[in-house]
């Protein structure tokens, strides 16, 4: 049995630049990975794909196990091109996801969860295949969660270019809303925006200071969804800096000097909004683990 840790991303700062022909946004973000995520386990079979998904949170939405997951879609892809790599049937694959991180949630955990399900199956069926190739199939975020780490991500999310940030502490807290990223989108109604302050924004982590970030996904979706203000507004009270929404919602997440403090500010937002995901994690890391529950 193989298993692999699926972390979750967030965006320091999203910029969309424009709409290109295809219909795709072009795009520019750092993108962090962070040190709590889903898993995986991936079990050889004689053929065929079965995935069965357990929820860590009771009450959370179902999530299909069929064909439609993301999962089961990269399982699929990877399986086909190895065979095909091979030149015969390489096998199939019982998979178990638990599922730790909500469900669109602007945290990429279905492409993470697609991502990890790549390289798991590298593992299991060795092919030498191009695993970013295949991840660029499967959604924008994908490609980087094959790779993780810290990058600045181009195009459509395709174009990678690999940085180093410190581990930087940080809250993330989501209201249990759930927001599509294509209504996020289809929300900028020709609002697009200059390219990010890199630069900047890499210094002020370091430093840890204010980064001059923007999500440009933020404004239509505060404008559809306002209890994400009230997260934004509640992160700030609990003294955090930086807040932004990731991806395209509704996760909200807010820097904090330190761990310590980090942890206050969690603790303080779980007992106000019992009913919030709350989680502490780390930036610039995105290996092992699962981070604290404070929720």
């Amino acid at each position: 049995m193989i298993t692999e840790f699926a972390p979750a991303k967030v965006n320091l700062g999203l910029a969309v630049l424009g709409r290109r022909g295809d219909g795709y946004h072009e795009i520019e973000s750092l993108m962090a990975t962070l040190d709590l995520g889903d898993r995986l386990t991936f079990e050889p079979r004689p053929a065929g794909v079965t995935l069965t998904v357990r929820l860590a949170e009771p009450g959370w939405p179902e999530l299909t196990a069929g064909p439609d997951n993301l999962v089961h879609r990269a399982a699929v892809v990877y399986l086909e091109a190895a065979s095909r790599a091979l030149g015969g049937p390489v096998g199939g694959v019982r998979i178990e996801l638990e599922k730790r991180l909500p469900i669109a949630a602007g945290l990429g955990g279905g492409s993470s969860d697609a991502a990890a399900t790549l390289r798991g199956l590298a593992r299991l069926y060795p092919a030498g295949l191009d695993l970013h190739a295949l991840a660029a199939r499967l959604g924008a975020d994908a490609p980087f969660l094959v790779l993780g780490g810290v990058a600045l991500a181009r195009g459509v999310g395709e174009v990678l270019e690999p940085l180093a940030l410190p581990p930087v502490p940080l809250v993330l807290a989501n209201p249990g809303l759930a927001v599509p990223a294509g209504e996020a989108y289809a929300g900028l109604t020709g609002r697009f925006g200059l390219p990010l302050d890199l630069g900047g924004i890499v210094s002020a982590l370091e430093r840890r200071e204010l980064p001059p970030y923007r999500n440009d996904l933020e404004p239509p979706v505060l404008e559809r969804f306002p209890l994400v203000g009230e997260v934004k507004a509640a992160l700030s009270a609990a003294g955090l800096y930086g807040v932004l929404m990731s991806g395209s919602g509704s996760t909200v997440f807010g820097l904090a000097r330190d761990g310590e403090g980090a942890r206050e500010a969690a603790g303080g937002l779980a007992r106000d909004h019992p009913g919030w995901w709350v989680r502490v994690a780390r930036v610039g890391s995105g290996v092992g683990g699962n981070g604290p529950v404070v929720s």
